[in-house]
């Protein structure tokens, strides 16, 4: 009787190691999407609050100083600045930085935002607040 004393070695085929890395690749790149998507977003929401609190302080320049609607105002020399209502300009935090902003050169009406942020890259991304009512 002969035995056969061949014995079967542990570990994974080529094809098994190729599958597993293809996996995993394919794991990384729905992270990395994941990420990128969370990033825009947490762009697009820090831009608003932006200016949400260049409006206020549009509204608190009107007040204290009894500003009327359509008074001029330019914020290089009324908001923006050392002691003034805002300390420093805002920048969007995606790409453009200040450049994306365009002020306003009169105190807005009601519900009339005064700073406006041109980046866009479609309808849900855009940096623009979803309500303005009572600003």
């Amino acid at each position: 009787m002969k035995l056969n004393n061949i014995k079967k070695q542990a570990g994974l085929t080529l094809i098994e190691v190729t599958l597993v890395i293809a996996v995993l690749l394919g794991l990384i790149s729905v992270l990395f999407i994941g990420v990128s998507a969370y990033k825009e977003g947490s762009n697009r929401a820090k831009c608003i609050l932006n200016i949400t609190n260049v409006q206020k302080a549009v509204r608190s320049f009107q007040n204290m100083y009894e500003k009327e609607v359509g008074n001029p105002l330019i914020h290089d020399t009324s908001l923006v600045g050392e002691g003034k209502m805002i300390e420093t300009e805002p920048e969007c935090p995606s790409k453009g930085g200040a450049d994306n902003y365009t002020w306003g050169t009169t105190v807005p009406e009601i519900g009339t935002v005064y700073l406006v942020c041109s980046y866009q890259t479609s309808e849900e991304t855009a940096h623009t607040p979803a309500d303005t009512e009572g600003w």
